[in-house]
């Protein structure tokens, strides 16, 4: 438990004196957020707020991964686990991606980063090591999409060249289509960030239930119901030091915010939540406790095939958190709200994942 609280520790206190310098930094190399022009009239007034503030997340989840690794070095002579140090990997590569993003945002002074193609081209090689490395890790050989505890769909059953092509497309869709909905949600002060606090403070509860029936010898052997989720300690660990990350970070991005994620935090936060649902083995309950932003990816969707189909529009705006913007709610009530109802969301999906547990169990 200790190493947890280092990371979890560590990464907030990071998140939080840490930023600050970055903010006095932006703010003199003036680089600032270009708001759209489509947008509610409203956020105007943010037009040259910092940006890129997704840095100060990426750094002090890294810093907090560590300090919890060379405590355990230090006391139990533990390494880093292969599967944390890929989902680091694939955090501060999309977040790479992110940061070129909005670096020419602010060196065009335009809302226009690099092209959609050049993005999408990025995350799928990105994407693709990733899922190299994840079959190459896992203990177990299966290839594997788990659907709810032991429910899951093996893709080597349909021969083993077609469930490795299959995950790779699979790994693929859920890193670009999590990216992408954290990026939508990130439209309000202190939204996105703190709906991706709730969801991996989730996650913490997930993986490490994970970890304490994970599959051991003895539990094996007296029939039990366990998880073959690989380096699951060390997953909680660095969803705890994203925890953290957020929080520090949530003290300046609320309400007003004094600076923004950009793509830079939005892209990072994204993947590395698909990353972690995938090592967890739990990329259907991630839609339930990441509800808020398949929300928002949903609303988005059909706003845009709607208006294609009928040239009329379901939402005042989408995504949907600016369509209660229009309607007349202050900013911080659609924010807290939607807060809220992620907590609703994460609480249900915990629910959930420990029922099925327990059902498991009794037979």
């Amino acid at each position: 438990m200790i190493p947890f609280l280092i990371a979890t520790f560590v990464a907030m206190l990071v998140g939080l004196f840490f930023t600050p310098l970055l903010i006095r930094f932006l703010v003199a190399k003036e680089a600032g957020q270009f708001i759209r022009l489509d947008g509610p009239e409203t956020h105007m007034v943010k037009r040259g707020t910092p940006t890129m503030g997704g840095l100060v997340i990426i750094i002090a989840t890294i810093l907090g991964y560590a300090s919890a690794s060379i405590f355990s070095y230090f006391s139990k002579g533990t390494t880093p686990a292969h599967n944390a140090i890929l989902l680091l990997f694939l955090m501060v590569s999309t977040g790479l991606i992110g940061f070129a993003d909005d670096f020419k945002k602010i060196r065009n002074r335009r809302s226009l980063g690099i092209k959609p193609a050049t993005k999408i081209i990025w995350q799928v090689v990105i994407g693709t090591i990733f899922a190299f490395f994840a079959l190459g890790i896992s203990k177990s050989g299966a290839i594997e999409i788990t659907v709810w505890n032991n429910w899951v769909i093996t893709l080597n059953s349909l021969g083993t060249i077609i469930g490795i092509v299959l995950f790779f497309i699979w790994v693929n869709l859920l890193i670009s289509a999590w990216s992408n909905a954290v990026n939508l949600t990130d439209g309000l002060d202190g939204l996105a960030i703190g709906v991706s606090l709730i969801s991996f403070g989730a996650f913490v509860l997930v993986c490490f239930w994970e970890y304490a029936q994970r599959c051991t010898s003895s539990a094996m052997i007296s029939g039990l119901f366990c998880y073959k989720v690989d380096d699951a300690w060390d997953l909680a660990i660095i969803a705890g030091a994203v925890t953290g990350a957020c929080f520090g970070f949530l003290w300046w991005n609320a309400a007003p915010a004094k600076i923004f994620m950009g793509d830079t935090g939005s892209l990072s936060l994204g993947a590395t939540f698909a990353g972690l649902s995938i090592l967890a083995h739990a990329e259907f309950l991630a839609v339930l406790i990441g509800g808020v932003f398949v929300l928002e990816v949903i609303s988005d969707v059909i706003q845009i095939g709607f208006f294609k189909l009928t040239k009329k529009r379901v939402f005042k705006m989408a995504p949907i958190h600016h369509h209660f913007e229009l309607k007349g709610w202050n900013e911080v009530t659609v924010v807290i709200r939607f807060w809220l109802l992620a907590g609703l969301l994460a609480v249900f999906g915990i629910g959930l994942f420990y029922g099925g547990w327990v059902l498991l169990l009794v037979r």
